[in-house]
């Protein structure tokens, strides 16, 4: 049941997904959502954590840093990391 309720979230772009998950922080520090929407709002976010950090590792593992030669001319490419 809780994932039919988030399933819009794998359509979800990064900035969407981080966008929503900042309004549920900011709801449950203001403190007065009821305790049972309290729990689905938190578990909404838990579902929108765990999307932003896919995508994130996705964005991360396509970066690539620029080789350069002795001379300082760009030589290829290799992992950002160093993999």
């Amino acid at each position: 049941m809780i994932e039919e309720a988030n399933q819009d979230i794998k359509e979800m772009s990064f900035e969407q997904a981080l966008e929503a998950l900042e309004r549920i922080v900011e709801d449950l520090e203001r403190g007065d959502v009821p305790l049972d929407q309290s729990i689905r709002i938190y578990e909404r976010g838990e579902a929108l954590k765990k999307h932003c950090e896919t995508l994130l590792k996705a964005a991360e593992d396509k970066v690539e840093k620029i080789r350069l030669s002795r001379e300082g001319k760009p030589a290829g490419v290799e992992p950002l990391d160093g993999e």
